[in-house]
Order: C-alpha cells, then structure tokens, then sequence
C-alpha cells in the first residue's frame, strides 16, 4: 500500500486494506485528492510559515480525521496552536537533553518493540520512572510530546492507532502535585483535540484506591469515545489478559526486561531526532482559523475576515464532523 514504510507492514497488509477502507475511507484517490487540496490550502495560508507538506506528514492529520480535509485543516491548526500555547511542554523535543535522556532511560515512558495483534506500538507510562522531586510539569510533558511525535510518523501507527498502559505503582503526592491544577486540565484536553493521534485502547494497572478520583476527574476532560476506551486492571495477570504478554515488559507479565526495551527504544528516537527537532521550525501566527467546537465559530472572526481571501477554497466548506 503507498505511503507505508514500516519494516512490520506486510505482515499486516490485509489488515492494512480493511482499516484504511472501512475505518479511515482511505484508498488511492482519496489520499491523492485529499493531499492535494490540503497543499492548495496551506499554499494559501499566510498564517503557518515554514510548513511540512511531504506525504507522511500530513497523512497523520488526514488519517486521524479519515480524510475529512475541513476536519484536517482544523486538526494541523490545533496541532500548531497547542506548541504556539505551551512551548515550554511541547517543543524542543530533545532526546539528548540531559534531563529527558535521565526521564526516559529511567522508563518513564517508551513504546515497546513488538506491535500487538492489532499491528499497533504499545505505550507503557511507569509512574515510578519519574522522579517528580528532580523534575517538573514541562520535562514530564516534553517526554511525552517526544513519544508521540515519533509515533505519529509512523504510516503503520497513523492507520491502527495505539495501544497505551498508564502503571501507577510507585506513584507518589509528588506526581500530583507536579501540574498545577489549570494547565494541566488544559493540557490533558487540548491533547486529545490536538495531536493527530488513534487512541484505540487506555489500560490502568495499580492504581491506588485514593487516586480513583484522579480517572474520574480525567474522563470529564476527554471525550465520550475516549472514555469508553479506557479500562482499570486489578492485577497483571487481568492485564495480560487483554494484552499480548509479548507486548509487555516483565514487570507487568511479559517476556522482555524493560531494560532491554528502552535501549531498542532509544535507539528509535536518536534514528528520528533531526526530524522531530525541525518541527520546532514550523510556526502558527495566530489561532484566528480555529473553529470553536461547541458553538462552530471561528475565534477571532476579525482577523480571519481579513485574510479571507487568502484562505479560500476548502477552508470555506469548514464543517464540524
């Protein structure tokens, strides 16, 4: 199939075929009509410089919105707004930075190597691989930004999605009060809406009977479909139930040391560090083009009607999905 590049993507071509027709309304036409009417509008676009248009690029904001070109817009401005409002969480995306490098060789967070049935990468988040007195909100959040990047560039992920376990052994008051409360609703919601992303299935394993209050709060700041994704395991051998061990590291039922998955998983993202640190460069001037999601309406009417003209074309059959 054009566009795929993962080295795993013809043991999963079938399926590949299926999700892509059926799921995303995906196929040869759609993707070279869609990719072309996206470059005409970012052409025209005067509010994003330095813009990334290779295929592989924007395929992840036309599969997470399965090829809906208006939604897509909408999608590459959220993504642009949500680094023009955070920089301190969500760029300069490091891997050898000394402070990320330590976060993620501690196994905070890290995809391991093997796909589960559904051909998807499986994101493990080990509370206690944070040290949450060494390190604060925006190196906890640029770690996760640096995960997500690397997996939105893979054409396999784009299609399938992906699989996230949150571990919360070793969670302590610190990883709590880490975020300030404000920003970090903010984050956790605007994250949803922003990164072009599949979240096919969310696993919590030890989680604290006192911090059940933690997921609730989080379900009121994601939506419907997310919600009914996630799932609370009481043990591992419940979450290997559901997950191939195979995709999991030792500690939580699998085959693998969680050692030997972060140095295979290191070596993924130093392989993607130039590219992931050149994102920095593309630049969003204003939000003026994001359409709010409860009333439709654009947010700054003024100055979006001043570069109306600029924008013509697909942005005008803007359309809430």
């Amino acid at each position: 199939m054009n566009g795929v590049t993962d080295h795993n993507a013809h043991e999963f071509s079938k399926q590949l075929l299926k999700v892509a027709e059926n799921e995303l309304h995906e196929n040869q036409c759609t993707r070279e009509q869609s990719l072309q009417q996206l470059r005409n509008w970012l052409a025209k676009n005067m509010d994003i410089l330095n813009m990334r248009c290779d295929d592989g690029f924007l395929l992840r904001f036309l599969r997470a919105k399965k090829f809906n070109v208006p939604l897509a817009q909408q999608s590459i401005l959220k993504y642009l707004n949500i680094k023009r409002t955070f920089p301190h969480l969500s760029t300069q995306l490091d891997l050898l930075d000394a402070k990320l490098n330590d976060i993620i060789s501690s196994g905070y967070i890290f995809a391991t190597p093997k796909r589960d049935k559904n051909g998807r990468r499986v994101v493990i988040v080990n509370a206690k691989g944070f040290n949450a007195k060494l390190y604060g909100s925006s190196e906890q959040a640029k770690v996760h930004f640096l995960t997500y990047e690397f997996l939105m560039e893979d054409p396999l992920t784009q299609m399938v999605g992906v699989t996230h376990i949150g571990n919360f052994s070793g969670v302590t008051t610190h990883h709590i009060t880490n975020w300030k409360p404000v920003e970090f609703a903010r984050v956790f919601k605007w994250g949803e809406q922003s990164l072009p992303m599949r979240h096919k299935e969310i696993h919590l394993i030890n989680l604290p009977s006192g911090l059940r209050w933690l997921v609730e709060f989080a379900k009121t700041r994601v939506s419907l479909k997310i919600r009914k994704r996630l799932t609370v395991h009481s043990n591992a051998e419940e979450l290997c139930k559901a997950i191939d061990p195979e995709c999991l590291p030792q500690e939580l039922g699998g085959r693998m040391s969680t050692e030997e998955m972060l140095n295979l998983w290191k070596c993924e993202l130093l392989e993607k560090r130039e590219t992931i640190l050149k994102l920095d460069e593309i630049t969003l001037l204003t939000d003026c083009g994001i359409q709010c999601k409860k009333t439709g309406k654009l947010k700054n009417v003024a100055h979006f009607l001043k570069h109306y003209e600029c924008l013509e074309g697909s942005f005008r059959k803007l359309e809430i999905d």
